[in-house]
């Protein structure tokens, strides 16, 4: 055997298996398709400003994040911990008092206080605070179905709520799991995500530090042989005690004949502008529903080092999918320009991420976890056998590791 385990893909799931097995004291290899490491979580430079493979950022509240990632090396750039909304006669701020007092008073001005809605929506909300076992023992069913149970159906939900998670989850008809819905905000009620100064990028390229990772190097196929199994890949063909998918969703159902799971899409244009369309590093929504852009952020506004000296970077986010075609660039400048209520006749185009399969879906009842062993030495792991977030990529790497540990044994 050339190596104990074959990790196939260096994402966020692949690296913290191959991270696990490492420290465990295996021989482990990892192999990936493309140029660098980090699968969907990649940045690019691009005529000097920062491009992430689509508007993301990293949550330090997520446990697995605390675990494996050295947030502080990472330079951890906070975003605003709120939201903008395009009223129809102004951009509302709402923001966390906890966190941003100074934005109470614009907050409480915002229209969107009603008590009532305000009660409802937190009596739903509620079991997204209390322990992670009850809520995940709780009935599931889809979101708007369980908002309208709870009597939230006025502008808080529909202007604020449904378009924020809309950029969030990727689908804007209530359709994903209220379980799952609960435990994206459980996340943002525990922590305030931000950037790394460097770009999403610097997160998996920290995880890969000391591994033996291998790019460009596309896998064609895996074979079971005596003793593992055979990865023919355009490099040659390399044998291993154990292989561990870590592939996109789609690949990954190829390679190991697991069934393709329903994805998601989104696709990001990135502007450059002299000016910045506001000063808050924060989301920016519709609440009129608008237009294509989901959500807008000034990326420079809370990591400056996004952009050359003197320029800003704005993010405009749309949905990608069936019901969902890809919009024209004009289109979505000129909505994102309406969301911030600022003219665009300035921004300059400076990259367009489109990511088709960004997320899998997350329909009830909610599955948190799918089986990593598939039988005689290979393994898979991903956010498509846990949850559909970074927490969910790197506990999937970790239990995957586990498994290859239970059947190869000590090292």
């Amino acid at each position: 055997m050339d190596t104990d385990v074959l990790v196939l893909g260096a994402g966020l799931a692949g690296l913290a298996c191959a991270r696990a097995l490492r420290d465990r004291g295996y021989a482990v290899q990892v192999l990936e398709a493309a140029d660098d490491v980090g699968g969907r979580v990649r940045s690019e430079r691009v005529d000097g400003f920062t491009v992430d493979r689509g508007f993301q950022v990293l949550n330090p509240a997520y446990p697995a994040v605390r675990r494996l990632v050295d947030v502080d090396a990472l330079d951890l750039r906070a975003m605003f911990a709120g939201v903008l909304v395009r009223r129809a006669d102004r951009l509302a701020v709402l923001a966390d008092p906890r966190r941003e007092p100074a934005h109470l008073l614009a907050t409480l001005r915002s229209g969107y206080t009603d008590v009532r809605e305000l009660l409802a929506l937190a009596a739903w909300a509620a079991p997204a605070l209390g322990p992670v076992r009850a809520l995940l023992g709780r009935a599931d069913a889809a979101r708007g179905a369980t908002l309208r149970g709870y009597g939230a159906d006025g502008a808080l939900r529909h202007e604020v709520l449904e378009p924020f998670l809309a950029g969030v989850i990727a689908e804007d008809d209530g359709s994903t799991s209220t379980t799952f819905t609960r435990l994206v905000l459980r996340s943002f009620a525990l922590g305030t995500p931000g950037v790394p100064a460097a770009g999403m990028g610097a997160v998996p390229r920290q995880l890969a530090q000391g591994l033996d990772v291998a790019t460009d190097v596309r896998v064609e196929r895996v074979e079971p042989t005596s003793g593992g199994h055979r990865v023919r890949t355009t490099a040659g063909d390399r044998t291993a005690r154990a292989v561990v998918v870590a592939t996109d969703p789609r690949t990954a159902a190829e390679l190991a004949g697991l069934p393709a799971p329903r994805m998601k899409g989104l696709v990001t244009h990135w502007f450059a502008t002299d000016e910045a369309p506001s000063d808050l590093g924060a989301t920016a929504v519709d609440g009129r529903r608008a237009g294509p852009v989901v959500n807008a952020a000034v990326m420079t506004a809370a990591a400056p080092s996004y952009a050359p000296p003197g320029q800003h970077l704005v993010q405009a986010t749309c949905l990608l999918g069936p019901r969902h075609p890809e919009p024209a660039s004009g289109d979505v400048r000129r909505h994102a320009g309406e969301i911030f209520g600022v003219g665009t006749s300035g921004w300059r185009e400076v990259a367009r991420t489109a990511v088709p399969d960004a997320l899998p879906a997350q329909p009830p009842p909610l599955h948190v976890r799918h089986a990593v062993a598939l039988g005689g030495g290979l393994f898979v792991c991903g956010d498509h056998v846990d949850t559909a977030s970074q927490q969910g990529a790197l506990v999937s790497g970790r239990r995957a590791a586990r498994a290859v540990h239970r059947r190869l044994g000590p090292a």
